[in-house]
């Protein structure tokens, strides 16, 4: 600890010692102005800084997702993509990320699983590692997050996750591990979830054992937002930061009383204190006070690396007879049909993820820019992918008659003296962040609009609020909710469901609509609010059913069969794929209809190709009748010229699945045990597969119920691997090599993998785990001997009756392969094996 901390902890009061172990705000740190302590900025988020305000804020730029960052396999790339946040933070006048997100793929319908890279700990760990290194070199704090095993949305708040220590250490808290020991990144978020019936914020195994303990690591370790659940447990455990602010469970007042009861002593306040002032310390608070505006940057080499990351994280799958790439020269001349969600820029998944970027570039726009007029281009929507009708807007009048809703904030229970008025309100929705108003918390809200439909007949509704909300249409009810949303801040994100309800309007008539909703916990429902606490937040969507029920597919059927190729774009829109809720379905939304899209388009045409925008592995019936299929994930503001480039040739794709693909959701290591079973109101999940998650478990089941494995994805070239070689040259360390020969036509890049495990097969240990990987990149007919080193740490296990770490005396194989169903080369290998290991 430097001098000047000391000085100013010593100087501050136990009263000013707990300001500092809260945010004041949303986002920043409470400031003791008299003692030359300053605030600093927090930011969303992992692919890219947001700024302060949740949607329509400054703009910024959007990086792929991790998952597809991790598709790369390429830890120079996440190095640049570290240097390049840490500029796009500073921008929003932020000194700390909130980010990366690094908890494994437990599940295919995890809903946050975009956010995070991969199944496998080791390539995780590594890539998360570098992001945390090029942060941090700029300056700004890295935050790895969730602190751990936050692997579900589904009441991603208050879950109980039975987990074994052994899954716990070998696989949910790896990628962490591996992180702090390479990178040491400043900041550590805690997850909302509880291990072992202990909420992760007060959590005395991961926080005090290992990760300040084990590990060694000294930093700053916060909650995630409204993910403080207790006083002097939390700050016994080594919370030091609630947030947000203002306080909910560290008031002056119930600190000074636990203290008082010999509940958390002062050394511990210290303890925390001294954190939030080390931090402040390491990112420059102390040197440069001030928290400069928000300024929006587009900067052309952030579009660029973007661009980069994006092409080499497209994965292709399948490329029957070398229909791809369409070569400018090779379909001059023809018609394409761009089907699906091929107008819709996939850029990002909802939540902590989302932001105003600065462009979208969609396929239909870089296919355009790729190719010009040298092909005609043909468009059809083909499904309804839809999750949230659009808010009812048009032909509404005020009560002052100006286009628009009449917004009204009451006292809680009170209907009838408004406390404030706003006219002119653009839309059926109200957001409790942002929104209009002086404040809305512990208010109740009403909405009002005369609305005058454009034609007759049944139309479409839906709503859904924050807390209780009631929608009524010429004073008779049309819809009540009576409970609270299970995750306010889901409805936030806009991945709340909504209930569909038909209504019949007349044309030309006037219809009297009112919309009343109050806050979370209000009357008998249950208070789900978190964070948004007293925050009343509603939305009503509105679709004539002409629209909502229009035949798409048949148009999409027909330009198919005019066209001489087909590409089909399906996916996630952020409401499908977010923060807050996991996956509805395996299946592509909505209700088969992007599956029974690709069905028709490839039974009319034989050149069918099949471009897919999730951060999942996601069912696909189809993938037999269809010639190509490409996995883009969720690839930034340049989405559609990355796609552009694979498909056009102008780039060879390299990316490779940091995820396990299975045929059907009942393969997956989790199935029967996610998200879980409810009793006496309390979710509970058992992680019963314990360490077979992703190829650790498919490795063990026939390979035919893997779509693609783990590592997979293919190239416009060919390579191959031999000569893989093993050598010991320490107790504890192996030198490996294995060389890499590019046999085909054209220049372009694989991912050299290792994974070591025991030549003689035991039920207890998985057949193989990855040891380490290389990305390389060769010219036709070219070959490198590629070395990758090799410590006992890296396939040793936790002996859980032991606490230890070991590897077993005995023979080991060393499988050098471009996937775990594609080993090429197998040294077996005679391991002396530690019975501890100094991890």
């Amino acid at each position: 600890m430097s001098s000047k901390i000391d000085t100013i902890l010593e100087s501050l009061t136990l009263e000013e010692k707990v300001s500092l172990l809260a945010g004041k705000d949303f986002w920043e740190t409470v400031p003791v102005p008299s003692k030359g302590v300053p605030a600093i900025k927090t930011s969303d988020g992992p692919n890219g800084a947001r700024g302060a305000v949740f949607t329509g804020g400054t703009r910024a730029a959007c990086f792929p997702a991790a998952v597809c960052a991790a598709s790369t396999w390429n830890p120079d790339l996440s190095r640049r993509v570290g240097n390049a946040l840490a500029e796009e933070t500073q921008t929003k006048g932020a000194r700390v990320l909130l980010g990366p997100t690094m908890c494994n793929h437990r599940h295919p319908l995890g809903g946050r699983n975009f956010e995070s890279f991969s199944e496998d700990p080791l390539l995780a760990g590594k890539l998360a590692a570098q992001v945390c290194k090029g942060l941090q070199e700029k300056g700004v704090a890295a935050t790895i997050k969730h602190f751990a095993a936050n692997e579900q949305e589904t009441d991603r708040l208050t879950v109980n996750e039975i987990i074994p220590e052994r899954a716990l250490r070998e696989i949910y808290m790896k990628p962490f591990e591996i992180c702090v020991k390479e990178a040491n990144p400043w900041a550590v978020m805690t997850a909302y979830n509880q291990i072992n019936e202990v909420h992760a914020d007060s959590h005395p195994l991961l926080l005090k054992k290992v990760l300040r303990g084990e590990w060694g690591w000294k930093g700053l370790v916060m909650s995630d937002w409204g993910g403080t659940n207790s006083t002097a447990d939390a700050l016994n455990a080594g919370l030091d930061l609630e947030m947000p602010g203002p306080t909910r469970h560290r008031s002056y007042k119930v600190v000074k009383d636990a203290v008082k009861a010999g509940e958390v002593s002062e050394a511990t306040i210290n303890d925390r204190a001294r954190n939030v002032l080390e931090l402040i310390e390491k990112v420059g608070g102390f040197e440069n006070p001030e928290i400069p505006p928000e300024r929006s940057i587009d900067n052309p080499e952030h579009r660029k690396l973007i661009r980069d990351v994006a092409c080499q994280g497209v994965v292709l799958l399948k490329n029957n007879d070398g229909i791809l790439p369409l070569k400018k020269e090779k379909i001059k001349g023809k018609k394409i049909a761009l089907l699906g969600l091929a107008k819709e820029a996939l850029i990002h998944g909802g939540g902590s993820a989302s932001l105003h970027s600065h462009y979208r570039i969609s396929p239909w726009d870089g296919l355009h820019a790729a190719y010009g007029d040298s092909v005609e281009f043909k468009f059809a929507k083909g499904a309804h992918t839809y999750r949230l009708l659009p808010p009812l807007a048009s032909n509404c009048t005020d009560a002052d008659g100006k286009s628009g809703w009449t917004l009204e904030f009451f006292v809680q229970g009170e209907k009838e003296k408004p406390l404030e008025t706003i006219g002119g309100h653009k839309e059926a929705s109200f957001s409790p962040l942002g929104g209009p108003g002086k404040d809305s918390r512990w208010k109740d809200l009403q909405l009002s609009t005369t609305f005058i439909p454009a034609e007759s007949g049944s139309h479409y509704l839906s709503c859904s609020g924050i807390g209780p909300t009631v929608v009524t249409i010429n004073d008779e009810v049309v819809y009540e909710q009576k409970h609270s949303s299970e995750d306010a801040m889901a409805f936030l994100f806009g991945g709340n469901p909504e209930e569909e309800f038909k209504y019949s309007f007349t044309k030309g008539e006037p219809y009297k609509i009112r919309i009343h909703s109050s806050p979370p916990g209000s009357g008998d429902a249950k208070d789900n609010g978190g964070i948004l606490e007293g925050l009343p937040g509603f939305r009503m969507g509105f679709i004539p059913d002409k629209e909502h029920d229009e035949d798409l597919l048949s148009r999409a059927v027909d330009i198919a069969k005019e066209c001489d190729y087909a590409i089909v774009f399906t996916g996630h829109t952020p409401v499908w794929e977010t923060e807050g809720q996991d996956q509805v379905s395996f299946n592509l939304p909505k209700d088969g209809s992007q599956d029974k899209l690709v069905e028709a388009v490839a039974s009319a045409n034989t050149k069918t190709i099949v471009v897919n925008s999730t951060g999942v592995a996601v069912a696909s019936p189809w993938i037999s009748k269809v010639s190509a299929f490409i996995q883009a994930w969720f690839t930034g503001q340049e989405a559609g010229n990355a796609i552009a480039d694979v498909i056009s040739g102008a780039v060879n794709p390299s990316g490779r699945l940091p995820i396990s693909w299975p045929k059907r959701i009942e393969d997956a290591p989790a199935y029967g045990n996610f998200p879980g079973e409810t009793k006496d109101g309390q979710l509970t999940v058992r992680y019963d597969e314990g360490v077979f998650v992703g190829y650790r478990h498919y490795d063990r089941i026939a390979q035919n119920r893997v779509q693609f494995p783990f590592g997979f994805g293919l190239s416009y070239t060919t390579f191959s691997l031999k000569d893989g070689s093993v050598s010991q040259t320490a107790r504890d360390s192996f030198k490996t090599s294995v060389t890499v020969t590019n046999s085909g036509k054209q220049a372009g890049g694989t991912v050299v993998q290792l994974y070591v495990g025991r030549a003689q097969k035991s039920p207890d240990h998985p057949i193989k785990g990855l040891a380490a990987f290389k990305k390389v990149f060769l010219d036709a007919g070219k070959e490198e001997t590629v070395e990758m080193p090799v410590s006992l740490k890296d396939f040793a296990y936790f002996d859980e009756a032991a606490g230890e770490w070991k590897v077993d005396r005995g023979r080991y194989e060393f499988s050098f392969g471009q996937s775990t169903q594609d080993i090429e080369c197998v040294v077996g290998v005679d391991v002396e094996g530690s019975r501890e290991l100094k991890l």
